[in-house]
């Protein structure tokens, strides 16, 4: 009977090592999958899909350094644009508006040497004590940059969105980005690429006006 007993303690506890181990292979194989950096959907991947009109969200390349996709960072310093009255400092009463970046989503596809990068930037307008005018036009800057001691811009591109203000003054904005296109990098530096977005409040600012010249 002692022997029974020991033999099925025996056989319980190697069925428990072989559930744990299927599990730990389990989790570990989500983990890949999740990796995997063709994409990345934040923390709600159907939202890029919708994002791009309902195309839905592709699957996961192979993982390749080239296919590799950068991470998005927002710009240090570049998280935020406020704008106040005219001649004012924008904040306290005199804060029209502020723009924040709330989520982020990409997605890369190689084709031949190049890659092509779609980026989706989902924030929010919110109106300030001074009042926010009808419509506002907010700039983001997209950049692909490598990364280390010296950073080097490889391409950047401004683009802007017009956001329609509503009496709530809490207005959600979108921008999806489909022609950032930059040379497929170097399996040495490819993982030291980022994509850098942020507010460029300089992009707003009108060109100066040719001078005219005096008739003689």
């Amino acid at each position: 009977m002692m022997g029974d007993g020991l033999m099925n303690r025996t056989s319980a506890a190697g069925r428990t090592r072989r559930l744990r181990g299927a599990l730990t292979l389990a989790m570990a194989g989500a983990l890949l999958l999740g990796c995997g950096g063709g994409s990345s959907f934040g923390d709600d991947s159907s939202w890029f899909g919708q994002l791009l009109g309902g195309r839905g969200e592709a699957p996961p390349p192979p993982v390749d350094h080239e296919l590799f996709c950068p991470p998005v960072r927002i710009r240090p310093g570049a998280s935020t644009f406020a704008v106040g009255l005219p001649g004012k400092p924008a904040s306290g009463g005199d804060l029209r508006y502020q723009a924040t970046i709330s989520r982020t989503a990409r997605d890369c596809t190689p084709n031949g040497d190049q890659i092509t990068a779609r980026i989706g930037i989902q924030g929010r307008v919110i109106s300030g004590p001074a009042g926010s005018p009808a419509t506002v036009e907010v700039p983001v800057r997209v950049a692909v940059v490598q990364g280390g001691v010296q950073e080097r811009t490889v391409a950047t591109k401004v683009y802007r969105t017009t956001v329609s203000m509503s009496a709530a003054g809490n207005e959600p904005f979108s921008l999806v980005i489909e022609d950032m296109v930059y040379p497929v990098p170097n399996p040495a530096t490819v993982d030291t690429y980022i994509f850098y977005i942020g507010f460029d409040p300089q992009a707003l600012t009108p060109e100066p006006r040719a001078l005219k010249r005096k008739k003689k």
